[in-house]
């Protein structure tokens, strides 16, 4: 009679198959990016709005969205504009916007400039706590950054009554908003007093003078700024950037904001776009004098695009998904070059050129004029198309979305006095 008992040899086969499959997905799961809720169990499960400044009345997209995100019709937003240098006239402009997209917004009375109060006690009386607790969304006016850390911070750096209120609201689900210095505190390090973009390549940032300290909203990971494409800012991201030990920046520019969820997902609306700055295979070389990176990162993302912070996937808008670039069929031929790489909008054409270009690399150049400090030393950006740049265009407008350029930047010299040709 046949038996049906299995051979050892079998036995020890499948076992063998069944511990290997065991490994390779635990091997998997190992080594997945890892999510938001990960990383960080105790995240904030609200939103922000991060606004690059310039935010017409007429943006519906944005005014909507914030409205909507706080609860819709009807949402209870409380109006800091603590950064406002005449906070009641600012605080009421922006409450009859929310309101004429359905919001029920009303006026928080705590700023360094509101007359005939005391931002101190302001900041740390129960009733306006207990205002703010009740808000669903939390909006902050632009001006100077530098008041609203002044009014919700105390002496000592720690959280006022206030900003702990709005920490619960941003914890327990609400949105944060904030509009240019509204933009700036997102981060945990903000510009303070800043020089000139070309300036702090020159001389470089200083902890309580260029930079101060945040209210870091966004998280300890990613840097943010705003007015970012029509001032040049991106460039002075990056000493900024290295400074503090920021792997990743994020810049938006006017009319034009970036949805960040819980899950970190970053979403573009508005105007324009941001620009991406990955500088975690950057280096510098000591040995140059002055500022130098080489091996940074440079994207633009446009409006409906979205990227994952955690991951770092990205995902084009509905009018670019079909629409990525073919390297082999570029579209353009002739050079790029830009002798103003920090002029309105300049980074923005220049990648965009590139992206889609027959050429591997575009030059741009900044230098100031012969009364800024250091009149011969300039910089040298080289945006340079690697393996993994990619680009998608849309069928809809002349826009394109550029992810993955390198960007090198290093000092040049321009003799000086300057002589014109007799």
């Amino acid at each position: 009679m046949k038996s049906n008992a299995i051979a050892p040899q079998k036995l020890y086969a499948a076992f063998a198959t069944v511990v290997l499959v065991a490994l390779a997905l635990f091997s998997s799961a190992l080594h997945a990016a890892p999510t938001a809720s990960a990383v960080n169990p105790n995240a904030p499960q609200g939103t922000l709005v991060i606004i690059g400044g310039g935010l017409r009345a007429d943006n519906a997209e944005v005014w909507q969205r914030i409205v909507d995100l706080s609860g819709g019709k009807g949402a209870r937003i409380a109006v800091l504009a603590s950064a406002s240098i005449n906070p009641e006239k600012s605080g009421a402009s922006i409450m009859a916007k929310l309101n004429q997209y359905g919001a029920d917004a009303f006026f928080v009375p705590l700023g360094v400039k509101l007359a005939n109060s005391d931002y101190r006690k302001a900041a740390e009386d129960p009733a306006i706590v207990t205002q703010i607790k009740a808000a669903t969304g939390i909006y902050f006016a632009g001006g100077d950054q530098g008041r609203i850390t002044q009014a919700l911070l105390r002496p000592d750096g720690s959280r006022t009554a206030a900003l702990e209120a709005i920490w619960s609201v941003y914890r327990n689900g609400g949105v944060i908003a904030g509009s240019s210095a509204g933009a700036a505190i997102m981060s945990t390090t903000m510009f303070y007093d800043a020089r000139p973009v070309l300036d702090m390549l020159k001389m470089g940032v200083t902890d309580g003078r260029e930079i101060a300290p945040g209210l870091g909203f966004i998280g300890s990971d990613v840097f943010v700024d705003q007015h970012l494409l029509v001032r040049g800012r991106f460039a002075r991201m990056i000493p900024v950037m290295l400074k503090k030990g920021y792997h990743i920046g994020l810049g938006i520019d006017e009319n034009s904001a970036m949805i960040v969820d819980a899950k970190r997902d970053v979403e573009v609306i508005g105007y324009s776009g941001a620009l991406l700055i990955d500088l975690s295979g950057a280096i510098t070389d000591r040995g140059i004098k002055n500022f130098n990176i080489s091996n940074a990162a440079i994207s633009y993302l446009d409006r409906g695009d979205k990227f994952n912070l955690v991951t770092r996937a990205f995902t084009p808008s509905p009018d670019k998904a079909d629409n990525k670039l073919d390297p082999n069929q570029p579209d353009m031929r002739e050079p790029v070059f830009t002798n103003d790489i920090l002029g309105n909008n300049a980074v923005l054409d220049l990648m965009g050129n590139l992206i889609d270009n027959a050429q591997q690399e575009a030059i741009g150049i900044a230098f100031g004029n012969p009364r800024d400090p250091y009149p011969d030393l300039g910089f040298e950006f080289r945006f340079s198309k690697t393996v993994n740049s990619v680009g998608y265009s849309s069928t809809e407008a002349e826009a394109y979305s550029v992810l993955k350029l390198r960007l090198d930047i290093r000092p040049i010299q321009l003799r000086q006095p300057l002589y014109r040709y007799k």
